[in-house]
């Protein structure tokens, strides 16, 4: 993790963001039907948006971890979701739009958003 003044407020902001993430992909009633392909699309977006949370915590070479275990948790989850067989179903399309967006978040983080968390502590005069 990089020097983080409020370190310990990212990590639970982390672990409540996963928290979330968990939740809403494994709730037994998901809702409303989405369009169809829909769903690619919120994995997508899902799956960056975690990318750059996290690539604004560590370092540079360090992205691969949380490539890792993104890629890790989306596995998991579809595995969870096929084995609590309670509505949820575990789609090969779902783990290859999570690729992509951890994929996409990496490479924005790569070019430019990267380290972003120091940046906005010392933006908001976190001492």
């Amino acid at each position: 993790m990089l020097q983080l003044r409020r370190r310990r407020l990212w990590i639970a902001l982390s672990l409540v963001l996963l928290a979330a993430v968990l939740v809403g992909s494994l709730q037994p009633n998901p809702g409303p039907p989405v369009p169809s392909g829909f769903d690619k699309v919120e994995h997508l977006a899902a799956y960056i948006l975690l990318s750059l949370w996290f690539t604004g915590l560590v370092a540079r070479g360090r992205y691969w971890v949380v490539a890792s275990g993104l890629l890790a948790l989306g596995l998991l989850i579809e595995v969870l979701q096929w084995r609590m067989n309670l509505g949820r179903s575990a789609e090969t399309l779902d783990m290859l739009a999570n690729t992509l967006g951890v994929g996409v978040g990496i490479t924005l983080a790569l070019l430019a958003t990267g380290g972003w968390a120091p940046r906005l502590e010392s933006w908001l005069g976190w001492k």
